[in-house]
């Protein structure tokens, strides 16, 4: 004996899917006094209906497009991730010690920026575009929320914000830069990117000190001794 449950009535809104229905749903008659009527049906038609509506072609279609969607968006890198080859991400103090002690006598040139800065994501392409412009130079991007201690110790106070750093010379110059000013970041680049001989380790770098390779007292120590 077939089960009799109790279906709530209601028009199909999509006429394109009722030749997907089996049978005993499309020849239901309407009904005429009321909004709920008795049917007696199986469970393996109620099935039936269901798996065919679960496998329409239009159905399939829609949940390919969605998965594409999800995985394109996930593989998109965001908009500070997209660096030239010569551009180095700083995630802690030591890090950025480290890259100045590396970088010798090259010009570095570090940028203090916030993701959420509507004026650093207007800048970051044209500086991308520099930098590959000048491979010879090194680019420092540091994140002001990743390194708030560090940023407050070095007078970071507004954002972008560039800082330049040359060899023995320590810090050249710093100043906050636009998109609308970016000339002025040209014109520093044209000022401190010189040929020139360092003759030592940097210099201290506001608040932060580098570890130097050689003490001056020891060669002096030595020359006495000679």
């Amino acid at each position: 004996m077939a089960d009799v449950i109790r279906l709530q009535y209601q028009p199909l809104r999509f006429p394109s899917l009722l030749p997907s229905l089996p049978s005993s749903f499309r020849n239901l008659p309407p009904p005429r006094y009321s909004t709920k009527r008795v049917f007696p049906l199986s469970y393996s038609s109620i099935a039936a209906g269901l798996a065919s509506l679960a496998f329409t072609p239009t159905t399939k279609r829609l949940l390919s497009f969605k998965v594409y969607a999800t995985v394109a968006e996930t593989d998109q890198p965001k908009w500070w991730e997209k660096n030239a080859p010569n551009m180095i991400d700083i995630h802690s103090t030591q890090e950025f010690l480290d890259a100045l002690g590396q970088a010798g006598d090259r010009l570095v040139i570090v940028e203090f920026y916030g993701t959420w800065c509507a004026s650093c994501r207007a800048l970051y392409p044209k500086l991308c575009r520099t930098a590959e412009d000048h491979p010879e130079i090194v680019f420092l991007k540091v994140n002001f929320d990743e390194n708030k201690p560090m940023c407050k110790s070095m007078n970071v106070k507004v954002l972008p914000y560039f800082h330049f750093y040359r060899g023995a010379d320590g810090q050249l110059e710093s100043f906050s830069c636009s998109l609308a000013k970016f000339q002025k970041l040209k014109d520093a680049i044209k000022t401190h990117n010189t040929a020139r001989c360092s003759i030592g380790p940097p210099k201290g770098i506001g608040d932060l000190k580098l570890e130097p390779s050689f003490a001056p007292k020891d060669i002096s120590a030595e020359s006495a001794k000679e």
